[in-house]
């Protein structure tokens, strides 16, 4: 229909051209038509107006009607062969069985004719056959304007054969490279694409994730997926890692607070481990503990606080009695709070907390302590039992 319209415009033009050209010094022309009954009396414009209208419609109508007769008789015939079926519908069935790796060979011939998509398809069923070499050579042939479909294919080829710099390099520049018009309707569907290979990315080389100079693609899954990677693999970062993560963490810190609890926890995990970062993880832990209380995250928190060269016991006190205020029967605040009394010699106040919350694990590491306190080597056995958390937390007390 479209082909119909284009058609009917560029015509019109022209003959709107000619009469005009013809017009000029004679007028408009005068038509009589006298047929039967009927009497006409117009111009040339008007006639021609009147007669491009009416073959529009009736042009119109008949593709229309061709188009509901010609469907009407598919859906009556019986497919008998998978070869009548139109190239489409070809395509549709084998998408819809998910056999795009046994049918590499139809899709291929489907394709050859294209010369937009040939070299894209032939790279996309080379890297599916493990032939990276072979597809890369292939886009070298691809179409110019299929240059970014082009790139998503060797973004995928670098990232299966483990090539983190290429596969940065790639994903860096289709990120700021602004999209071809052709592509302004599935634009939402290409964006969506490329931030599947950024979590890829990202989930396959962590710490070379950092040295990206873009960010904020990956949902929220696979940030948490991610940071929980950067926790597992930390003893592996060399001081150019360190680096790049306090530098994220610093580029972050504006819009700290509008993360997920979970991610902001997986940060706050990862600050402890940073000596110089110690003062960012104490503000990040306070802010967390404001929301809402976590466990672990008092621990972090309270870690923090008597590791430091001068304990301010007195403020550290202060926090956890706001927080008690805050929080009603939380017996973590209990155990951390026996603590700072007995740091600063109120051993009898210390005594008086045991007694609290007898069914919590903590309270009765306490109690078990205390009984334990002359029998030293059964101390350092319970201490070592203690101190070993699965949650990427060292408690030293």
């Amino acid at each position: 229909m479209r082909h119909i319209l284009i058609a009917y415009a560029l015509m019109s033009l022209i003959i709107f051209a000619l009469l005009t050209l013809l017009s000029y010094g004679h007028g408009v022309g005068y038509v009589y038509i006298y047929w039967r009954d009927w009497q006409l009396q117009t111009n040339v414009w008007a006639l021609f107006i009147a007669l491009a209208v009416l073959s529009l419609v009736a042009q119109s109508c008949w593709y229309i009607l061709k188009r509901y007769l010609s469907r009407a008789k598919r859906q009556r015939d019986n497919v008998f062969n998978f070869k009548n079926l139109h190239p489409y519908e070809q395509l549709a069935v084998i998408w819809l069985l998910d056999a795009g790796r046994d049918q590499q060979d139809f899709i291929q011939r489907v394709f050859q004719h294209s010369t937009l998509l040939q070299g894209v398809m032939d790279a996309r069923l080379a890297n599916m056959q493990g032939q990276p070499k072979k597809a890369l050579l292939a886009l070298n042939y691809t179409h110019s304007i299929a240059f970014e479909l082009a790139e998503l294919q060797r973004i995928e080829i670098y990232l299966a054969e483990k090539d983190a710099q290429q596969a940065l390099t790639h994903l860096e520049f289709l990120h700021q490279h602004a999209l071809s018009p052709w592509l302004e309707d599935v634009a939402q569907a290409y964006q969506k694409r490329l931030n599947v290979l950024w979590a890829k990315f990202a989930l396959q080389f962590p710490w070379a994730y950092l040295r990206a100079t873009q960010y904020g693609h990956l949902p929220t899954p696979s940030k948490i997926v991610w940071l929980e990677q950067l926790l597992q693999q930390f003893e592996q970062a060399n001081p150019d890692d360190l680096n790049h993560l306090k530098q994220r963490y610093m580029d972050l810190l504006p819009e700290i607070e509008q993360k997920t609890s979970e991610v902001k926890r997986l940060w706050l995990k990862l600050l402890v481990r940073l000596e110089d970062m110690q003062s960012y993880a104490t503000n990040l832990a306070e802010h967390l503990l404001l929301e809402q209380f976590h466990e672990d995250v008092f621990y972090l928190w309270f870690e923090q606080q008597m590791l430091q060269s001068s304990p301010d016991y007195n403020d550290t006190e202060q926090h956890i009695m706001a927080w008690e205020e805050q929080y009603a029967s939380v017996p973590v605040l209990s155990f951390a709070k026996y603590y700072v009394y007995r740091l600063t010699d109120r051993h009898h106040e210390a005594d008086n907390l045991m007694s609290l919350y007898p069914e919590h694990v903590l309270m009765s590491y306490l109690r078990v302590q205390h009984a334990l306190k002359q029998q030293p080597e059964l101390l350092r056995q319970l201490n070592i039992i203690f101190e070993n958390n699965p949650n990427h937390i060292t408690i030293k007390l």
